[in-house]
C-alpha cells in the first residue's frame, strides 16, 4: 500500500512542477485533498475552478460532484439517525428530547449552507458556462440533486421552494438529455435521480416507477450501441433503476416500507 501511495504521490509532484495556470494548480490540489480526504479543501479548490465562468472537463466536474458529495453525505446520513431518534420520543427524557432537536437543527443548518452554496455556484457560474448538452444535463441535474437535499430534510409549506427549484431543474435537464443517446451514463442518472425525486420528494409513486421504467427499457433496446468507455457505468446505472422498480413495486403491492432507503446514483 505504501509503494502504491509513493508512486501516486511522485506521479503528483513530477506533474506539479510542470503546471502554471490557477486552474491547474487548483485542480492538482483538489486531487490531492480528495487522496488525503479531506474533502471540505477539496470543495475549496474546486470552488475555485468553477469561479472561473468556464466548462468543466469531464476530470473537473467529477471533482466537483465527489466533493460536494462527501461533505453533504456525511451530514445527511447524521440526520437521518437524528431524526429517526427524536422520533423515539417515549424512550427519551425532555432534555434529551430537546438536546436531539437542537442537535438536528445544527446539521441542517449545516446542510442548507452547503446545499446553498453549491446551488449558487450552478447558478451563477457553472450552468452558464455549459457548451455542450452533455455538461448542462450533468450541471442541471446536480442542480436539481442538491435542491433535493434540501428538500429532504424540511416539512410542509417549508418544503415547497426547493421542491419546486429540484423539479424545475430536473426538466430542464431532461431537454437536454433528450439528444444524449438513452444508453448514456448521464442521461440514465438523471432518470435515476428524477424518478428518486418523485418517489421521495413529491411522494408520486407511479410517476416514479413510469420514469425509471422508461428510461430502464429504453436503454435495453439500444444496448448494442453502447461503447466500451460508458459500459461499466451505463449497466450500473441501470442496475440501480432496475433494484428501486423492484423495491417500488413491491412496496405499491402493500408490502409497506421495508426501511431501505431507494438507491440513487453515486457519481464517478
Amino acid at each position: 500500500w505504501e509503494k502504491k501511495n509513493l508512486k501516486k504521490n511522485k506521479f503528483f509532484i513530477n506533474k506539479i512542477i510542470k503546471m502554471s495556470s490557477p486552474r491547474e494548480l487548483a485542480v492538482f490540489m483538489a486531487r490531492v485533498a480528495e487522496q488525503s480526504e479531506r474533502y471540505n479543501d477539496m470543495v475549496n479548490y474546486m470552488k475555485q475552478v468553477a469561479c472561473m465562468n468556464v466548462e468543466l472537463t469531464v476530470e473537473e466536474r467529477n471533482l466537483l460532484s465527489v466533493a460536494y458529495k462527501n461533505v453533504v453525505g456525511t451530514r445527511r446520513a447524521s440526520w437521518r439517525v437524528v431524526h429517526a431518534l427524536t422520533q423515539n420520543s417515549n424512550q427519551n427524557s425532555k432534555e434529551q428530547l430537546d438536546a436531539l432537536v437542537a442537535y438536528k437543527n445544527e446539521i441542517e443548518k449545516e446542510l442548507t449552507e452547503v446545499c446553498t452554496e453549491i446551488t449558487d455556484l450552478l447558478d451563477k457560474h457553472l450552468i452558464p458556462a455549459c457548451v455542450s448538452d452533455e455538461a448542462h444535463v450533468f450541471h442541471l441535474k446536480l442542480l436539481g440533486d442538491y435542491h433535493r437535499y434540501l428538500a429532504e430534510f424540511r416539512f410542509q409549506e417549508s418544503k415547497e421552494e426547493p421542491a419546486k427549484n429540484a423539479r424545475a431543474a430536473y426538466e430542464n435537464a431532461q431537454k437536454y438529455a433528450a439528444k444524449l443517446p438513452s444508453t448514456h451514463p448521464i442521461r440514465l442518472g438523471l432518470a435515476l435521480n428524477f424518478s428518486v425525486f418523485y418517489y421521495e420528494i413529491q411522494n408520486d409513486k407511479n410517476e416514479a416507477i413510469a420514469m425509471a421504467t422508461s428510461a430502464f427499457d429504453s436503454a435495453i433496446e439500444d444496448l448494442d450501441t453502447l461503447t466500451e468507455e460508458s459500459y461499466k457505468d451505463s449497466t450500473l446505472i441501470m442496475q440501480l433503476l432496475k433494484d428501486n422498480l423492484s423495491l417500488w413495486r413491491n412496496n405499491n403491492m402493500g408490502d409497506g416500507d421495508n426501511g431501505d432507503e431507494d438507491l440513487e446514483i453515486q457519481d464517478p
